[in-house]
């Protein structure tokens, strides 16, 4: 039986945090022994431990190196370490991983020293190679739609993950632990008219104030349209959204994170994603259509490897190119009755791609790729 030692240390909660759960799982299932090291004060994998899976809590990577093996270990990185710990590393283990972000304006030198490299689309083995990387997985690592991950309700909670390394949100997060966030606990409940909403870290890569800064006009002239905004970000990001968000005014609302996402998705009527180039997979996409919701999203990689147009939801001209124009087209279309296409039903076999059972098989694969390693 191998013995995977998986990592992923970030101290927040994004997709690369529930396809780190949904691999972990499925290495296991595979029947691999996986241990899994993850960052201490990240209560996410409190309950991921089970049979074969063995949770390994640590305060950062030389917590990490330190909990090896000192016989050569298999490893698979699930997001970045240091240049050093990877020399390091790579010197005395096994050293795999993921590149969970697309090599777009981005450098692939991090993985030089990797002996193979898992990505989790064909967008993003594309770039990988075009950025002249060598050892890659050919096959894409599909990531699952995970959405029991909490059953706590849906209340308004701060938009803001604040960074101690920065001296604004240091000052931030006193203010808001000093006075709270305005209405904190409020419920939520879906308004009237067309529900639109986001579910994911307000982060960099998903580009949303360029995103809305073309697409908020458009959404502004249409009466009944709301935008509700599930998920917590940085402060900047979270400003530049709000100032592109404007003309919405009280039909953007802001929720911050939550874990009940199973509770979210049934109440959209359908979810956007963020701009295409940056963004590896869209997890949040899969959880989407899982739950029967369907989604509008950029024509465009990696979207369309997850999203079948008209069955998925729509996939709409990239808005930076034509100002919103065929956007607006298809929310016009909706809003004057066009059918609500149910994901479950419409694009099921195109679903199956995304299930825990085909997570499985490729991690069979994953698994023989590791075991001929040399």
């Amino acid at each position: 039986m191998i013995h995977i030692h998986q990592v992923n240390l970030q101290p927040i909660v994004g997709g690369g945090e529930v396809y780190t759960r949904s691999i972990t799982r499925a290495f296991a299932d595979a029947g691999a022994q996986v241990s899994l090291y993850v960052n201490a004060s990240n209560r996410f994998w409190d309950d991921v431990a089970g049979e074969r899976i063995e949770r390994i809590a640590v305060a950062d990577e030389a917590g990490f190196v330190a909990r090896l093996p000192a016989q050569r270990a298999v490893i698979v990185t699930q997001g970045p370490l240091s240049r050093a710990t990877i020399q390091q590393l790579s010197g005395s283990h096994l050293l795999t991983g993921f590149a969970h972000m697309p090599m777009y304006q981005r450098s692939a030198e991090g993985f030089r020293d990797f002996r193979l490299v898992f990505s989790v689309s064909r967008y993003c083995i594309d770039l990988l190679h075009q950025a002249g990387l060598r050892q890659v997985h050919e096959e894409a690592i599909y990531g699952t739609a995970d959405v029991a991950r909490g059953s706590e309700p849906l209340v308004l909670r701060s938009p803001y993950i604040v960074d101690r390394r920065k001296f604004r949100d240091v000052v931030l997060g006193h203010i808001e632990t000093l006075f709270g966030t305005r209405g904190a606990g409020t419920g939520f409940s879906k308004r009237p008219g067309l529900t639109l909403g986001l579910v994911s870290l307000i982060s960099p890569i998903k580009q949303f104030p360029a995103l809305f800064s073309v697409l908020a006009p458009v959404l502004a002239r249409k009466s009944g349209v709301t935008l509700e905004i599930f998920g917590n970000g940085g402060y900047a990001q979270v400003r530049d959204l709000r100032r592109a968000l404007a003309p919405l005014g009280e039909s953007a609302r802001f929720w911050g994170y939550q874990s009940n996402v199973a509770a979210i998705y049934p109440q959209l009527d359908y979810l956007m994603t963020g701009l295409p180039e940056k963004e590896a997979l869209g997890l949040n996409a899969l959880e989407a259509q899982t739950c029967g919701t369907p989604v509008l999203a950029p024509d465009a990689p990696p979207f369309t490897e997850t999203l079948l147009d008209g069955a998925s939801g729509y996939r709409y001209r990239d808005p930076r190119q034509d100002g919103g124009r065929h956007f607006e087209e298809i929310l016009d279309a909706i809003l004057a009755g066009r059918p609500r296409p149910d994901p479950r039903i419409a694009a099921k076999e195109h679903l199956a791609q995304f299930t825990h059972p085909a997570l499985v098989e490729r991690a069979r694969r994953m698994i023989e790729a590791l075991s001929n390693l040399k």
